[in-house]
């Protein structure tokens, strides 16, 4: 079972799934803006059992939890902009949504093995560049301290009702199958977009902020690497790719790759430089000691096979 499982990562985790054979569901409530495609599971259309549905309807969790072994718990509100301007819709998906599941999960299918997504945005600012799971977390939007409040919740629910719960922190993620209609849930597929339209690229200040970028397939095979373990109850572990590279090189590199686009850099805007994180790079030794994954996308693969997917489709992901 995939909650989220329409939009970029969770789609691409169902598609995982049933190529090693899995029977797979996915719940995704369609949220208007969001990353819900139907065309994203289409390769897997007939084999994937999709459920229209909210996280916050504990009827429809009762039901679904029952009767599957493994839950990879995606569904959110991902938007830190939105979260700022819509805090109530963010706390009800991201903090109460979050408390239906794990109820669902300890009455319906206490032995289920559940993957949390959370997101390497707890972290906020730090003082240090590699950030390991060990770093203090300082969410600095309503976003941030909801997923981080979640990440707590399946922590208890591990240690208090005996859940088998992980935590997963994930980086910045990109490729196929994101939502390219806005920015909001993607900043590097969103450039991405615009590349492939020669239209501008807006960069806040200098672009030498670092970023760790992680290719879906990459993170992907992170979420397998963990559902497979059965020893990792209550953990916290950080995905990325381990390394970073200043921003302005990696739009530098997407230029290149699509042939189109330009650079334009403009001051931080108010709003955002308030929430922004600043340089972060993710610690991926324990993950990496745990279960073996590490990321192995290089950054000019990666985009040379995202820029290729919707170059080729970009009818079902513009309009």
């Amino acid at each position: 079972l995939i909650t989220g499982g329409l939009g970029f990562l969770g789609s691409n985790l169902a598609l995982s799934l049933c190529r090693l054979g899995a029977e797979v569901t996915v719940i995704d409530s369609f949220l208007p803006n969001h990353g819900a495609n139907p065309f994203n599971i289409a390769e897997f259309k007939s084999e994937i059992k999709l459920i229209r549905g909210d996280i916050r309807n504990r009827s429809l969790l009762n039901k679904h939890i029952a009767a599957n072994d493994f839950l990879f718990n995606i569904a959110a509100q991902t938007s830190h902009t939105d979260s700022i301007e819509h805090p109530l819709l963010d706390a009800q998906i991201n903090n109460l949504g979050q408390l239906q599941i794990l109820e669902a999960c300890r009455h319906k299918n206490p032995d289920i093995r559940l993957i949390y997504c959370s997101t390497r945005a707890i972290y906020g600012k730090s003082d240090k560049k590699n950030i390991d799971e060990e770093t203090i977390p300082n969410p600095l939007d309503i976003y941030s301290v909801n997923k981080l409040a979640g990440e707590y919740y399946h922590k208890i629910y591990a240690q208090v009702r005996n859940l088998n719960a992980t935590i997963l922190r994930v980086a910045n993620g990109y490729g196929p199958r994101a939502q390219m209609r806005g920015p909001s849930f993607g900043i590097l597929n969103w450039f991405i977009r615009l590349a492939l339209d020669n239209e501008e690229i807006k960069i806040f200040g200098d672009g030498k902020q670092l970023r760790d970028y992680v290719y879906v397939d990459d993170i992907v095979q992170a979420f397998l690497a963990v559902g497979a373990q059965n020893d990792l109850k209550a953990e916290v572990l950080n995905i990325g790719s381990g390394k970073g590279l200043p921003l302005i090189k990696i739009v530098q590199e997407i230029i290149r790759i699509s042939g189109s686009g330009k650079i334009k850099y403009v001051p931080w805007p108010e709003n955002n430089k308030k929430i922004d994180v600043g340089d972060f790079i993710a610690d991926i030794r324990q993950i990496r000691a745990k279960t073996n994954w590490n990321a192995t996308t290089p950054l000019n693969q990666g985009l040379r096979d995202t820029i290729h997917f919707y170059r080729t489709n970009k009818k079902r992901y513009w309009s």
